[in-house]
């Protein structure tokens, strides 16, 4: 069985590929009603987990801390075996995410309705998405948690991307050779992304990427918690935690609730009712929408065959206005904004879908060396974001090479990934996502790796010819081999996943 799988801040939506139609699987939630999601929660108590449906039937018992937009910790885990804490346990967030997924997998088992039901052991194929400003850990992270969860993945694709081809699927006919290019808009619950994607009959370019990691739905709920304290004359401080977490869920329901008509939005501040202006939310709200406009505005171009708007938050009334105000009738809002990634995941995982995409790195790849003697460093780029990725399936692809001679006894490459480049130096969003020692000086090799930081850096005469290799495969992990030519020694580094030698 193939699927789509959009885990996503909020809510994950599965969507499955089906003899050349691409439902969204349907889930009984604990009250027996159908919905289109499983949540994106997980509940803690005295080192019991739940997850999904059964930690949404726990929230504001005793006991319980229940935590929600856990997938926030992804884009700032630094390494793969980062621990987090949900609530009085803690454990590698891999693992966290893994039996999250693994709780997915039970619920399409138990209480989905995917066509002939999911006897064991099925095999379930899935095609899965990342945040388009993904760095090197986050995607790792995702990839190997799926794996641990029991999901044979056939690719990763660029959020946005996907919805690329839900787009085509829907709205083929506003392509023409003169106007092939779409912008996607997608606001999710925790992400914000924009990808401009060349569509030549079902041939998908993702031609440019941007996005913020930490800009979605949490966001915009939190704009309308902050308008109701005040109206109600509180403070955050003054407030229990589950009671702001009452506070927060209050303001999801109301704003996924709101119509363009709404005039006043009704909620509840620990026991003390409010009432917002649907006007003073938008206000407060502006902001955050100017900057999703601004971070996008690079990827704008004149021949656009339109702009496709995607994300369970781009529901929000006021995003569609704001878009469209700036882009007119060419502005389309899909018509499953929360499953329009999961659905063009789906199409992805469909071989006989005909469609394809090249996608490319989406982050500019570099690294701080040493310089002068240890005195000073050196920033390179690697990898710029141009980069293609190769085909879903395909092996790994040499994408940069270099040889020198090696002027210390020990090389320190701090490998960083960034939003931009200014000036030669990394900026923007910048994540580290990895480190390596390399003893260039032969008489340092028997040492333990972690032993290596103990040894000064000095520079030497005679060093070694290096050789520097590069590889990016298909999900976009980047990984160096640097090799002594002159004995053949040799580490490995993937980014964000495990050092091998």
């Amino acid at each position: 069985m193939r699927l789509g799988i959009d885990f996503g801040t909020t809510r994950t939506v599965v969507a499955c590929a089906d003899r050349g139609n691409y439902p969204v699987v349907g889930f009984t939630d604990e009250g027996g009603d159908a919905v289109e999601w499983f949540p994106s929660v997980v509940a803690e108590r005295e080192g019991e987990l739940r997850f999904g449906f059964a930690a949404e039937a726990v929230v504001g018992q005793a006991g319980w801390t229940v935590v929600r937009s856990f997938k926030r910790w992804l884009a700032e885990a630094g390494a793969p075996d980062r621990e987090v804490a949900s609530g009085a346990t803690r454990l590698p967030l891999v693992e966290l995410v893994a039996r999250f997924l693994g709780a997915l997998r039970e619920a399409l088992a138990t209480r989905s309705n995917l066509p002939d039901g999911l006897p064991e052991p099925e095999r379930l194929e899935a095609v899965v998405a990342v945040p388009a400003n993904a760095h090197g850990a986050q995607r790792f992270l995702t990839l190997e948690a799926f794996r641990r969860a029991g999901f044979e993945v056939r690719a990763m694709l660029n959020e946005p991307s996907a919805a690329g081809f839900e787009y085509t699927h829907r709205y083929r006919a506003t392509l023409t050779a003169k106007r092939e290019h779409v912008l996607v808009y997608d606001l999710g619950g925790g992400t914000f992304d924009a990808s401009l994607v060349r569509m030549s009959g079902r041939s998908h370019d993702a031609v440019a990427t941007a996005g913020v990691n930490r800009l979605g739905g949490d966001d915009f709920d939190a704009a309308l918690a902050d308008l109701a304290l005040a109206a109600a004359g509180r403070t955050r401080d003054a407030l229990e935690p589950h009671a702001i977490q009452a506070l927060l869920d209050g303001c999801r329901a109301a704003k996924e609730a709101l119509h363009p008509t709404t005039k006043r939005i009704a909620l509840d501040v620990d026991g003390a009712p409010v009432t917002i202006a649907t006007a003073d939310y938008y206000a407060a709200c502006q902001p955050l929408i100017e900057l999703t406009l601004d971070v996008m505005s690079p990827l704008d171009r004149d021949d656009l065959a339109g702009v496709y708007i995607v994300g369970g938050a781009s529901a929000l009334p006021a995003v569609g206005r704001a878009l469209r105000d700036r882009f007119g009738r060419r502005a389309h809002r899909s018509p499953y904004p929360f499953a329009a990634i999961a659905l063009g995941l789906a199409i992805a995982a469909d071989d006989e879908s005909g469609y394809a995409l090249t996608d490319r790195l989406s982050r500019d790849f570099g690294v701080f060396r040493e310089a002068d003697a240890g005195q000073a460093v050196a920033f390179d780029v690697i990898l710029p974001r141009t980069v293609e990725l190769p085909a879903a399936g395909g092996a790994a692809t040499a994408a940069f090479s270099r040889e020198y001679q090696a002027a210390h006894n020990i090389g320190h490459f701090r490998f960083v990934e960034c939003s931009r480049v200014d000036g030669g130096a990394p900026s923007g969003d910048v994540t580290p996502v990895g480190e390596v020692l390399f003893p260039f000086d032969p008489t340092l090799r028997a040492a333990p790796a972690s032993a290596l930081a103990t040894f000064p850096v000095r520079r030497v005469d005679g060093g070694p010819r290096v050789r520097e290799d590069y590889t990016v495969d298909a999900n976009g992990l980047v990984a160096v081999t640097i090799t002594d030519l002159e004995s053949g020694w040799s580490r490995a580094f993937s980014v964000g996943g495990p050092l091998s030698s």
